[in-house]
């Protein structure tokens, strides 16, 4: 954001500041990780230029709402700053289609930021490289192997199509930092710290360890194993799948047919009771206001028999709660 916000003003916020005139919107779909929202309050563009889009059935960016939102700042004189395109929404795992979206950004001539955070890992596999169709026309890129590439947190991998933009954004060099070496790198002209720990070795360690082709073993099976326990739940009467499961994560909710009280309350008690046995740890999200359970695969060391465990484990909590009439 802080680089979109000096390539579109040329660099003239970070010399003089806001004048006040400077009026930016940044867009994301409804379902984009918080941290977007952050990162537009700390650029100083305010939480009240950030434009959440609609999604659609699947739960991703709708591409007509983000054009007309896009039009109607325009018209308003407000200038597009940037739109973040995810890839594998925190919540439910959604993929935006970055190809159409990048159309929009040209268009409109802003940056394309895509948030793979999670989700980027299974770009290793070649039967998913269809969610990074049009990635080759963002700005910039992110995904965190210390989510799923079995790297210790914190790792994050960031790319960056033109890195003069990110030079240029936070490059200052007082003279106690002026060296003769040349040809190297010097990363504290790439970000906000001037020193940073070596994150690059412990992933380095993790792909020397597995390799390519265990990696990708690896998250094929976590995903195979994701697909037949959305299986099991949508063939189960007093279960639900509540998003598409295109990856790892399994959302989903409980509710009988029987059951004439408040499904939210009835979903945070079998969660609660879940995480209460100490058997697995589930989390949660919400969509439209309803509370939906959520179930990851894909710790370092999980098996098939951990996920059929962790379903037993499911199904007689909610078998429990059944029972007592709650």
């Amino acid at each position: 954001i802080l680089s979109a916000r000096e390539w579109k003003s040329n660099w003239n916020i970070n010399s003089g500041g806001f004048t006040g005139k400077e009026q930016f919107s940044v867009y994301c779909s409804q379902q984009a990780h918080s941290s977007v929202e952050k990162a537009v309050r700390v650029a100083g563009l305010g939480t009240e230029c950030l434009r959440k889009i609609a999604v659609n059935h699947k739960l991703a960016l709708e591409m007509r709402d983000l054009q007309i939102q896009v039009e109607n700042d325009i018209n308003a004189g407000i200038i597009p700053l940037a739109t973040i395109a995810t890839i594998g929404t925190t919540g439910t795992t959604a993929i935006d289609p970055v190809s159409e979206i990048a159309t929009v950004c040209n268009e409109a001539k802003m940056w394309l930021h895509v948030d793979a955070a999670w989700a980027g890992t299974a770009l290793l596999l070649p039967e998913y490289r269809w969610m990074g169709a049009g990635l080759e026309q963002a700005d910039s890129f992110v995904f965190n192997p210390h989510k799923w590439m079995f790297t210790n947190f914190d790792c994050s991998a960031y790319f960056v199509k033109e890195p003069q933009i990110l030079i240029k954004t936070f490059s200052l060099v007082p003279e106690y930092l002026k060296t003769g070496t040349k040809g190297v790198n010097n990363y504290s002209d790439w970000g906000i710290q001037l020193g940073r720990r070596f994150r690059a070795l412990k992933l380095w360690f993790v792909i020397r360890n597995f390799g390519v082709d265990g990696l990708r073993q690896k998250i094929r099976g976590y995903i195979n194993w994701a697909r037949e326990l959305a299986e099991k739940i949508d063939q189960h009467p007093d279960f639900q799948l509540e998003a598409p499961a295109p990856l790892a994560t399994v959302c989903f909710t409980y509710t009988p047919p029987s059951f004439e009280g408040d499904p939210n309350l009835l979903n945070q008690q079998l969660l609660q009771a879940i995480n209460d046995s100490g058997s697995l740890y589930l989390t949660h999200t919400k969509i439209n206001q309803r509370f939906i359970i959520r179930l990851v695969v894909g710790q370092t060391y999980q098996t098939r028999e951990d996920i059929a465990y962790a379903w037993q484990v499911i199904e007689a909590t909610a078998a429990t709660l059944k029972a007592s009439g709650k």
